[in-house]
């Protein structure tokens, strides 16, 4: 089964610098319909104004993941990692017994337009530790290309869980072929574009919740950039 999460109707908040998309339950959006899928926990599509972001905070036992769109994200934390992170730029901070951040636009002239996500980790009180990597349209060009996975394969960044997160830019047309190990589930996370999974359609901001399903077929109708999630 393949269940559409249409864009708009996902939660929404307007800071003014902030605006901000929530595909799960986050902060003053509650939905029980919709909090989580397996360990899969936040996808926010965050918008910030130029030189303006979230101030230094905390968190443990969680694995959370940037994936820049458009413009420059800055991140600090407490392990002493200063970056920043542009389009093609992947972060992934596992959080473990804690740690504090901040991340602000990185640009005084251009907004930032990037997904948050949160994976529950499968293990707790880990050393928090930090990694980015940059992964070039052409490495995400017509395939699957893993950015995060428990076992860093193809030079992914690592996570604590059994899951695999992958992304794609597929061409007007383009198809791709997945199988989805039994007793597994997955996501995709439209991008920008439109996407056709087993002939459901889906466009920019779209979630689509996989469950029961072996074989995948991913269409793409105009050029389509997405994220594809195989969870426990």
């Amino acid at each position: 089964m393949i269940t559409l999460r249409a864009g708009d109707t996902r939660g929404y908040a307007d800071h003014g610098w902030l605006k901000s998309r929530h595909t799960f339950s986050f902060a003053d959006y509650r939905d029980p319909r919709y909090d989580g899928f397996g360990p899969l926990r936040v996808i926010n599509e965050d918008r910030v104004v130029p030189s303006m972001g979230f101030g230094t905070h905390g968190h443990r036992d969680m694995e959370i993941i940037s994936y820049v769109v458009a413009g420059e994200l800055a991140h600090k934390d407490s392990m002493g990692t200063v970056a920043v992170l542009k389009p093609g730029d992947i972060q992934c901070m596992s959080a473990g017994s804690g740690v504090m951040h901040s991340e602000f636009n990185g640009s005084a002239t251009q907004e930032v337009h990037f997904l948050q996500i949160w994976i529950v980790p499968d293990r707790r009180g880990t050393v928090p530790r930090y990694r980015d990597a940059h992964f070039s349209r052409e490495t995400r060009s017509g395939r699957l290309c893993p950015i995060a996975s428990a076992d860093g394969r193809e030079q992914s960044l690592p996570i604590y869980q059994d899951a695999v997160v992958y992304a794609s830019v597929l061409p007007d047309g383009a198809a791709l072929d997945a199988v989805l190990g039994a007793g597994r589930r997955g996501y995709v996370q439209v991008v920008r574009g439109g996407l056709a999974l087993n002939d459901v359609a889906a466009g920019a901001g779209d979630g689509l919740a996989i469950t029961g399903e072996e074989r995948l077929r991913f269409v793409a109708d105009g050029e389509a950039e997405f994220l594809y999630f195989d969870l426990p």
